[in-house]
C-alpha cells in the first residue's frame, strides 16, 4: 500500500473555501482577458414577464425595491430593463425611474425592436439608455423580413440607432440568436453602429444574446457556438469590456458556464434575472453568476446582500410562480437533507454538508427531513437546530421516537416527515416542552 500523509490537523483549503464568505477562485494563472470590473443587469420585468412571470404593476414595482435592497450600494446589478408597450409596463416604468431620481441604485432602461416605431415610444419617456432587438442570425434576417436577407435586416436596425441618437438615448444592441449567426453580419453591424455614434458622444453598448442556449464555454470548439470566441472577434474591434453584455438562456443547460466563459473573455456584464425567471428554462441566475463573481474577487468591500432574495422567492411562490424544490440556493430543499449520513455528518462537524455558511450568507438554514433513511442522526440534527438541546442516540425517549419514525415508513409511507408534525411527538416521546 503506498505511505498516504496523515497530518497532525486537517486540511480544509481555506484560502479557497472561506469560513466567512462564499468559495473563491484561486487562480493558478489569471485569464488575460478577465475585465477590471463585472456586473449583471436584469430584466426581469421584461423576460420575466415574456416567460410568464404574471406581473402587476404593483408586484412589478416590489420586485425592483427588492432588487435594489439586495444591490444596495454594490454596484451588482446596474440596470434594469422594462417593456414599453402597455400602459402597466409604463407604469413600472415610471415609478422605478422616479426611484433612481431619488437614490434607488438600479437605473431603469427599456428594451424595443430596433424598428422606428419602436424608438418613437420611449422618446418621451425619460430613459437615458434602450435595448434594441437586432436579430443576427439568417434564421431571423432571412424570414423575419420581406424580401430578406442580411443588409435589409442592417439597413433596418441602424435606422433606428439612428433616431435613438437623435432622441440623445443610448443604443444597446441586442445581437439575438449570436450563437447561431455569421460574424460576416455581425462585425460589420457593430462598426457601422460604432461609427454612426461617434459624432453624438454616446458610445453605443452590444449584447450579445445566446437565445436558444447553444453556445459553449469553450475556445477549442468552432464558431458561431464558441463563447470565448465570439467576444474576442467582438474585442478585436476594440470595444472595452463595458461595452459588451452577455444575455443567455439555459435550454442545454450550460448557461452559468457559458456566463463565466463569457467574463475570462473579456465581457464586462451579464444580463439575466434573479432566480432564473424567464422564458422556457429560463434567463442567466444572477445571484448564482454574482456568487462565482465574489469569488473572481469582485466586489471585494461592497457586497449585495443575498439573504434579501429569500424575499423575492416567497414573493414569487405567493405570485404562483414558485421555485422549484431543489432550485439551487434558494430551492425549498436546496440545502435539505433526508440521508441519516449526511445528517450525522452535520451534527459531527456542519461544514462536511455544506457549500460555505448558508445561514449567515443566505438566511437560509441547514435542514433535515425525517424519510426512512434518516436514523438517529436526523432526529438529533432537528431537536438540536429547532430546540437548543443535545440528545444521545442511546437517550430512552430518542429511541422511541426513533422507533415511531421507522413505524410510519415501515407502514408504507412515502412522504418526509417535517419539524412541524413531529414536534408534538418529540413533547410526548421525551416528555419536554419547547424550550421559550
Amino acid at each position: 500500500m503506498k505511505e498516504i500523509s496523515d497530518p497532525q490537523s486537517p486540511e480544509y483549503f481555506l484560502e479557497s473555501f472561506p469560513r466567512e464568505d462564499f468559495p473563491r477562485y484561486r487562480w493558478v494563472e489569471r485569464p488575460s482577458g478577465l475585465p477590471l470590473q463585472a456586473w449583471t443587469t436584469e430584466t426581469t420585468h421584461r423576460d420575466g414577464q415574456q416567460g410568464g412571470l404574471p406581473l402587476t404593476p404593483e408586484q412589478g414595482l416590489r420586485i425592483y425595491d427588492l432588487l435594489c435592497r439586495f444591490t444596495r450600494g454594490s454596484g451588482a446589478i446596474r440596470q434594469a430593463e422594462f417593456f414599453v408597450y402597455r400602459a402597466a409596463d409604463r407604469f413600472m416604468l415610471q415609478g422605478a425611474l422616479e426611484r433612481y431620481r431619488s437614490g434607488a441604485p438600479i437605473e431603469p432602461t427599456t428594451w424595443i425592436r430596433a424598428a422606428a416605431k419602436d424608438v418613437a415610444l420611449i422618446k418621451s419617456l425619460g430613459v437615458r439608455e434602450t435595448g434594441m432587438l437586432a436579430s443576427a442570425s439568417d434564421y431571423h434576417t432571412f424570414h423575419k423580413f420581406k424580401p430578406g436577407g442580411r443588409n435589409q435586416a442592417a439597413r433596418a436596425y441602424l435606422e433606428a440607432v439612428q433616431m435613438a441618437l437623435d432622441a440623445g438615448i443610448r443604443p444597446r444592441l441586442h445581437l439575438e440568436d449570436a450563437t447561431r449567426a455569421p460574424l460576416e453580419f455581425m462585425l460589420p453591424l457593430v462598426e457601422n453602429a460604432l461609427e454612426l455614434a461617434e459624432p453624438y458622444g454616446l458610445r453605443p453598448k452590444f449584447r450579445v444574446c445566446d437565445t436558444m442556449g447553444l453556445g459553449l464555454p469553450y475556445d477549442d470548439v468552432a464558431l458561431p457556438r464558441s463563447i470565448p470566441r465570439i467576444f474576442r472577434e467582438l474585442r478585436k474591434l476594440g470595444l472595452e469590456p463595458e461595452d459588451l453584455e452577455f444575455h443567455p438562456h439555459n435550454d442545454t443547460g450550460l448557461i452559468v458556464a457559458n456566463c463565466l466563459a463569457a467574463i475570462r473573455e473579456g465581457c464586462a456584464v451579464i444580463n439575466g434575472t434573479t432566480l432564473g425567471k424567464g422564458e422556457r428554462t429560463g434567463n442567466a441566475p444572477l445571484e448564482q453568476v454574482l456568487l462565482h463573481l465574489i469569488g473572481m474577487g469582485y466586489f471585494p468591500e461592497n457586497r449585495p446582500d443575498f439573504t434579501v432574495l429569500g424575499e423575492l422567492a416567497e414573493l414569487y411562490a405567493a405570485m404562483g410562480e414558485p421555485l422549484p424544490a431543489k432550485y439551487p440556493l434558494y430551492g425549498k430543499d436546496a440545502h435539505r437533507t433526508r440521508a441519516g449520513i449526511h445528517a450525522d455528518g452535520l451534527n459531527k462537524f456542519w461544514w462536511m454538508y455544506a457549500p460555505f455558511d448558508v445561514p449567515k450568507l443566505l438566511g437560509r438554514p441547514l435542514e433535515v427531513s425525517l424519510t426512512k433513511e434518516s436514523g438517529l442522526a436526523g432526529l438529533i440534527f432537528l431537536i438540536r437546530q429547532h430546540w437548543g438541546i443535545e440528545l444521545a442516540k442511546d437517550n430512552p425517549g430518542l429511541q422511541a421516537l426513533h422507533a415511531w419514525v421507522m413505524e410510519q415508513f415501515e407502514a408504507g409511507r412515502q412522504t418526509a416527515i417535517e419539524w412541524e408534525e413531529l414536534e408534538p411527538k418529540v413533547r410526548a416521546y421525551l416528555n419536554m416542552q419547547a424550550p421559550a
